[in-house]
């Protein structure tokens, strides 16, 4: 129920985004790729995970192990630069908003997506590779449902190699576009407390809680599953390994379904579009 509510939520919005002309805008744009990298990161991992439950085979090649690994680092790579793009959409609009349309003109924020989509596919393919060349034990049990880093992590020999790869991975495509984010909503912060109105104030901060949303519950869930120690370092390892588990579970399959209902739920334009799918109006 979750994956088919994810991929059907992702899907509206995508067809609600083509069909409804008044949405050909930078943000809904935006919007439209976010749904389609949530259902590429939806339909890396539950798939596979649906097939151990209903199978009972809990087993997966070596090379599937590695493509698996490869889709679900380039949606979580191309989600994190993307969401922070959306946060600078939404500064423009909010701190620049006379000058919205010349700084966020098609041509630039085009190219802004062929360099999230084109990044994200290259730094999933330097960190699949990296990985696959990376000597593993001869332990070949994972206590995961899906090809993890962290859970491959856990079986490799190489393990300053790959801490090193895994720092550079946090900073370059981790902390950068958290920064990026934050920036962006200081800036707005700053900008609506300006605003008399109460009213004023509200209008402008709408525009942004359903990115802002989204962009906590991406970071919250990201943080708490590879930001902590590795669990082998504590004396409850199989609770934490659950954890785990379950952070992942948050992570790969819930925060994909979660997006949609956040934009549809908060967004009366989306809302209108979709009614509008509906009736074949």
């Amino acid at each position: 129920m979750i994956y088919l509510t994810g991929v059907l939520g992702n899907t509206i919005i995508i067809t609600s985004v083509i069909i409804d002309t008044h949405l050909h805008t930078p943000m809904y744009i935006l919007l439209c790729n976010l749904s389609s990298v949530d259902i590429i990161f939806n339909s890396s991992t539950v798939p596979k995970l649906m097939d151990i439950l209903l199978s009972g085979k809990d087993s997966i090649s070596f090379v599937q192990c590695f493509i698996q690994l490869f889709f679900y680092m380039f949606a979580a790579s191309t989600e994190d630069i993307l969401l922070s793009l959306m946060a600078y959409d939404r500064y423009v609009a909010v701190c620049e908003p006379l000058h919205y349309h010349l700084i966020m003109h098609k041509k630039k924020y085009v190219l802004f997506l062929l360099g999230t989509w084109i990044s994200g596919c290259a730094n999933s393919l330097f960190l699949t590779f990296s990985i696959y060349n990376l000597d593993l034990c001869p332990s070949n049990k994972m206590q995961h449902f899906f090809c993890d880093i962290k859970a491959l992590e856990k079986i490799t020999c190489s393990h300053t190699q790959f801490y090193i790869l895994l720092y550079l991975e946090s900073v370059i495509l981790g902390l950068f576009p958290f920064l990026l984010s934050l920036t962006s909503y200081i800036k707005i912060i700053l900008i609506i407390l300006r605003i008399r109105s109460a009213g004023g104030r509200w209008k402008a901060f709408s525009t942004c809680t359903s990115h802002l949303a989204v962009l906590i519950l991406f970071y919250g869930v990201a943080l708490c599953m590879y930001v902590k120690p590795p669990s082998g370092h504590y004396e409850k390892q199989d609770l934490l390994e659950e954890q785990d588990l379950v952070l992942s579970t948050l992570f790969s399959a819930v925060t994909p379904m979660l997006n949609p209902i956040v934009y549809s739920l908060r967004n009366e334009e989306v809302k209108l579009a979709i009614k509008k799918i509906i009736t074949l109006k």
